[in-house]
C-alpha cells in the first residue's frame, strides 16, 4: 500500500517536499527492485507525468515543466521516494500521486506502472 504525504498550501515561488511510503502490505513485494515515478492530476486534466528514478537511483528524467525545479529520490530501506518541490507555480497545483514501475528503470507512460498510491493536494496560490 502506497501513501502519498507532504501536499498543502503554498505561494507562488514556495517549495514543499512529498514523500510515498510502501508500507508493503502485499506479500512478498518490495518496491526496492522497482523505478518509482510521481504523476499528477489537475482538475479537468489527464493524469501527467512528473519524474521518475530507477531502481538504484542512478537515473532520472522529469517532465520539461519542472526540470530544474523538482527532485526526484529515494530510500530503499525506507521503501520510500520523495519529491523535492521549488519554486512553484500555479499551474503545479494538482493531486499528486506516486507509483510503482513494472520495470526497474525509468518510466514516464503511466501504463509502465504497476501500482498506485493515494494522492496529496498540492495548491499553489498566486
Amino acid at each position: 500500500q502506497l501513501q502519498a504525504s507532504g501536499g498543502g498550501l503554498v505561494q507562488v515561488g514556495g517549495s514543499l517536499s512529498l514523500s510515498c511510503a510502501d508500507s508493503g502490505r502485499t506479500a512478498g513485494r518490495t518496491i526496492s527492485n522497482n523505478g518509482l515515478g510521481w504523476f499528477r492530476q489537475a482538475p479537468g486534466k489527464e493524469r501527467e507525468f512528473v519524474a521518475s528514478i530507477s531502481w538504484r537511483g542512478g537515473n532520472t528524467n522529469y517532465a520539461d515543466s519542472v526540470k530544474g525545479r523538482f527532485t526526484i529520490s529515494r530510500d530503499n530501506a525506507k521503501n520510500t521516494v520523495y519529491l523535492q518541490m521549488l519554486n512553484l507555480k500555479p499551474e503545479d497545483t494538482a493531486v499528486y500521486f506516486c507509483a510503482v514501475a513494472r520495470s526497474s528503470g525509468v518510466a514516464s507512460r503511466p501504463e509502465s506502472y504497476q501500482y498506485w498510491g493515494q494522492g496529496t493536494q498540492v495548491t499553489v496560490s498566486s
